[in-house]
Protein backbone atom coordinates (compact mmCIF):
# COMPACT_ATOMS: atom_id res chain seq x y z
CA UNK A 1 0.00 0.00 0.00
CA UNK A 2 1.25 3.64 -0.90
CA UNK A 3 2.43 5.79 1.95
CA UNK A 4 0.39 8.60 -0.05
CA UNK A 5 -2.88 6.75 0.88
CA UNK A 6 -2.35 7.69 4.24
CA UNK A 7 -1.83 11.08 3.87
CA UNK A 8 -4.47 13.86 3.69
CA UNK A 9 -4.67 16.82 1.85
CA UNK A 10 -3.02 20.27 3.36
CA UNK A 11 -4.60 23.90 2.50
CA UNK A 12 -2.39 24.94 -0.37
CA UNK A 13 -1.44 28.53 -0.28
CA UNK A 14 -0.04 31.02 -2.45
CA UNK A 15 3.40 30.41 -2.55
CA UNK A 16 3.55 26.57 -0.66
CA UNK A 17 6.07 24.99 -1.93
CA UNK A 18 5.94 22.76 -5.65
CA UNK A 19 7.07 18.80 -5.17
CA UNK A 20 10.30 19.41 -7.02
CA UNK A 21 10.92 17.31 -10.19
CA UNK A 22 13.57 14.77 -8.72
CA UNK A 23 10.50 13.92 -5.80
CA UNK A 24 8.21 13.89 -8.54
CA UNK A 25 9.61 11.13 -10.21
CA UNK A 26 10.15 9.46 -7.12
CA UNK A 27 6.51 9.72 -5.77
CA UNK A 28 4.85 8.36 -9.79
CA UNK A 29 6.52 4.95 -8.38
CA UNK A 30 3.80 5.06 -5.88
CA UNK A 31 1.40 5.33 -8.76
CA UNK A 32 -0.26 3.18 -11.41
CA UNK A 33 0.54 4.65 -14.81
CA UNK A 34 -0.03 7.99 -14.05
CA UNK A 35 1.30 10.92 -16.11
CA UNK A 36 2.75 14.34 -15.74
CA UNK A 37 1.93 16.75 -18.66
CA UNK A 38 4.58 19.25 -18.56
CA UNK A 39 2.41 21.14 -21.86
CA UNK A 40 1.85 24.32 -19.76
CA UNK A 41 0.95 24.13 -15.81
CA UNK A 42 2.62 20.17 -14.71
CA UNK A 43 -0.85 18.02 -14.01
CA UNK A 44 -1.01 14.25 -12.86
CA UNK A 45 -3.07 12.63 -15.58
CA UNK A 46 -4.81 9.46 -16.15
CA UNK A 47 -7.19 8.01 -18.03
CA UNK A 48 -9.24 5.27 -16.42
CA UNK A 49 -11.37 3.17 -18.26
CA UNK A 50 -15.12 1.13 -17.61
CA UNK A 51 -17.24 -1.12 -19.36
CA UNK A 52 -20.08 1.09 -19.84
CA UNK A 53 -21.42 4.55 -18.78
CA UNK A 54 -23.04 3.57 -15.90
CA UNK A 55 -19.48 2.27 -13.99
CA UNK A 56 -17.79 5.56 -14.84
CA UNK A 57 -20.72 7.94 -14.22
CA UNK A 58 -20.06 5.72 -10.68
CA UNK A 59 -16.42 6.32 -10.58
CA UNK A 60 -16.33 10.10 -11.25
CA UNK A 61 -19.38 10.67 -8.57
CA UNK A 62 -16.96 8.86 -5.86
CA UNK A 63 -13.82 10.94 -7.53
CA UNK A 64 -16.25 14.20 -6.70
CA UNK A 65 -16.65 12.84 -3.16
CA UNK A 66 -13.01 12.22 -2.36
CA UNK A 67 -12.41 16.12 -3.75
CA UNK A 68 -14.59 17.28 -1.53
CA UNK A 69 -13.42 15.21 1.43
CA UNK A 70 -10.08 16.74 0.43
CA UNK A 71 -10.72 20.33 -0.10
CA UNK A 72 -8.86 19.71 -3.88
CA UNK A 73 -10.48 19.11 -7.17
CA UNK A 74 -9.63 18.12 -10.38
CA UNK A 75 -10.13 18.43 -14.01
CA UNK A 76 -12.13 15.76 -15.10
CA UNK A 77 -13.39 14.57 -18.51
CA UNK A 78 -16.08 11.85 -18.68
CA UNK A 79 -17.20 10.25 -22.24
CA UNK A 80 -19.06 6.76 -22.40
CA UNK A 81 -16.36 4.09 -21.13
CA UNK A 82 -13.29 6.45 -20.13
CA UNK A 83 -12.77 9.03 -17.51
CA UNK A 84 -9.94 11.38 -17.64
CA UNK A 85 -8.63 13.08 -13.99
CA UNK A 86 -5.89 15.83 -14.26
CA UNK A 87 -4.56 16.67 -10.48
CA UNK A 88 -2.75 19.82 -9.87
CA UNK A 89 -2.72 22.68 -7.35
CA UNK A 90 -4.07 25.82 -9.49
CA UNK A 91 -3.22 28.45 -7.05
CA UNK A 92 0.82 27.62 -7.42
CA UNK A 93 0.06 26.75 -10.44
CA UNK A 94 2.03 23.28 -10.54
CA UNK A 95 2.40 20.13 -8.19
CA UNK A 96 2.30 19.63 -4.77
CA UNK A 97 2.06 17.06 -2.73
CA UNK A 98 -2.36 17.25 -2.24
CA UNK A 99 -1.86 16.09 -6.17
CA UNK A 100 -0.06 12.76 -5.35
CA UNK A 101 -2.11 12.01 -2.71
CA UNK A 102 -5.46 12.42 -4.86
CA UNK A 103 -3.73 10.42 -7.47
CA UNK A 104 -3.30 7.24 -4.89
CA UNK A 105 -6.49 7.96 -3.98
CA UNK A 106 -8.20 7.84 -7.00
CA UNK A 107 -6.26 5.08 -8.41
CA UNK A 108 -7.49 3.17 -4.45
CA UNK A 109 -11.43 3.92 -5.62
CA UNK A 110 -10.84 2.75 -9.13
CA UNK A 111 -9.33 -0.74 -8.47
CA UNK A 112 -12.27 -0.92 -5.61
CA UNK A 113 -14.46 -0.74 -8.03
CA UNK A 114 -12.93 -3.90 -9.93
Amino acid sequence: MSILLEKKCTACELGAPLVPDKDQIELLKDLDSWLIDKSDIPKLVKTFKFSNYLKTLNFVNLIAKLAESEDHHPRITFEWSTATIEWWSHKIEGLHMNDFICAAKSDEIYTSLK
